[in-house]
């Protein structure tokens, strides 16, 4: 059985757009990163990225998980232990 999971991106049926409200905001987000996660996107992306872009993004998704998540939750929701 799968660990993972991007049902969001599967499942949603509502509005992709940024800048209506919070709400939508929120979906956006979640479904571009489940989009943008996607094996074949990113066997082709790692290809073309820059050492200064895979940096950036590396900084900015683990920056977020330090902010805002504890320890036990790193563990348990991101590294799945």
């Amino acid at each position: 059985m799968p660990v993972h999971s991007h049902r969001f991106v599967e499942e949603f049926e509502g509005f992709i757009g940024f800048g209506l409200n919070d709400e939508s905001d929120m979906d956006t987000v979640v479904y571009y990163l489940q989009k943008f996660s996607d094996d074949r996107l990113m066997d082709l992306l790692r290809q073309r990225l820059t050492g200064e872009e895979r940096e950036a993004i590396f900084n900015l998704l683990s920056g977020l998980l330090r902010k805002h998540l504890s320890e036990p939750e790193y563990h348990r929701y991101f590294l799945k232990e």
